[in-house]
């Protein structure tokens, strides 16, 4: 007799299924407040969406996760992720359309849990499904164009407009561009004063071994001290330099606001980019530092036609852990005036609205993914052309 026929489960396709499978049978997928602050009422998919529309989302949901169980090819499983998010993307915008009133303004809608369950177990899935594939570094970046494009054309159309978290934002349009300025200004701007001043600082410590040890002692002692606590500590001397330094408030040095946020980021960013530079210019082959010798170049057409060069992925390292490190960073700011994201954050929390809490945190979160992908990218491609170039 025949043997039967054996079914193969996906090990991540087990969580994946048993992730949608409670997100979409048991959790709510949105929820409804009558205002922003008042308790909600929680909605399951059927409940949210017209009856035509309800059951379509629901077998979406259940073909993608047992595409997704089952040991099934990459293709197809790429397919399964893109559409389950589309259609999710697409359906809670109904959602909130189908949920609120006809004219009432006040009301809230909201994906609940089983929307984020849902979105997190098929993003799951498309991330696993693009590292078997092994893309290239520009394929990946190109990816994360494409998703940036295909969000950005759901905001244009209005199709999230009723949406507690858009409703947010239209009261709110100038502050949040004006808040979002000042959240890259500090991530981009302590980063640029880190390499500034951590690249010769790495460079020295690698040169003079004495110095080494005490540097990366201090730099560490800093990165342990909690944000809010530096913060804080920073409010007594700046104030002191904006009251007897002549132009210094001029400057916009003072006890809160940019100013120590600023220094604080710029504090925080030292270690990496001092740590990785030390650790890349350790990494030269001796090899390749003989043969420039052998040619007779000096110390300094060595550093820079030699060493620099190799060492750069691993500084490059450095420099993308400091950029997401501040990018989460900076909203802390908005505690001693900084600015950023962080006061809707904290403005949110204040007010227990959960949806002006998210128009701080998703575009936080989101600038941060977009930076770590692109670094990534530009990293692996950067070590690759090293290679070649070695070879």
């Amino acid at each position: 007799m025949g043997e039967g026929v054996r079914i193969r489960f996906d090990k991540l396709g087990v969580i994946i299924a048993a992730i949608s499978a409670y997100a979409a049978f048991a959790a709510p997928f949105a929820t409804f407040r009558a205002n922003r602050i008042v308790p909600g009422e929680a909605r399951s998919i059927l409940e949210s969406l017209p009856a035509a529309v309800g059951p379509v989302l629901m077998a979406i949901v259940v073909a993608a996760a047992l595409i997704a169980l089952l040991k099934t090819p990459l293709a197809l499983r790429l397919v399964a992720s893109v559409v389950a998010l589309a259609a999710l993307a697409l359906l809670i915008g109904v959602a909130g359309s189908f949920l609120t009133p006809a004219g009432n303004t006040f009301a809230r809608v909201s994906p609940a849990s089983g929307f984020w369950l849902l979105i997190f177990a098929f993003t799951l899935l498309l991330a696993d499904v693009l590292t078997r594939l092994n893309l290239s570094p520009q394929a990946r970046v190109g990816v994360l164009v494409v998703a940036a494009a295909a969000i950005g054309l759901l905001l244009v159309s209005g199709s999230w407009n009723s949406l507690s978290i858009l409703k947010e934002y239209f009261n709110r349009a100038d502050s949040f561009w004006a808040e979002g300025s000042k959240h890259v200004t500090l991530a981009l701007g302590s980063l640029a004063a880190a390499v500034i001043i951590g690249l010769p600082l790495g460079i020295l410590c690698h040169r003079v071994e004495k110095l080494r040890a005490g540097v990366l002692n201090v730099l560490n002692i800093i990165q342990t001290i909690p944000s809010i606590a530096l913060f804080g500590l920073l409010i007594a001397p700046l104030g002191w330099v904006a009251s007897h330094v002549p132009g210094a408030a001029a400057l916009g040095i003072r006890g809160i606001g940019t100013a120590p946020a600023f220094v604080a980021l710029f504090l925080y960013s030292l270690l990496p980019v001092v740590a990785n530079t030390v650790v890349g210019l350790a990494g030269v082959p001796r090899a390749a530092n003989d043969a420039a010798r052998g040619m007779g170049m000096t110390d300094r057409q060595r550093l820079f036609g030699v060493e620099f060069p190799l060492a750069f992925p691993v500084i490059l390292t450095g420099i993308r852990i400091v950029l997401v490190q501040n990018i989460g960073l900076a909203t802390i700011a908005a505690l001693i005036g900084g600015g950023g994201f962080g006061v809707f954050v904290f403005q949110g929390v204040g007010q227990t609205a959960m949806d002006l809490v998210l128009l701080g945190a998703v575009p936080t979160v989101a600038l941060a993914f977009a930076a770590a992908i692109i670094l990534d990218a530009v990293i692996e491609m950067t070590a690759s052309k090293r290679r070649v170039e070695t070879a």
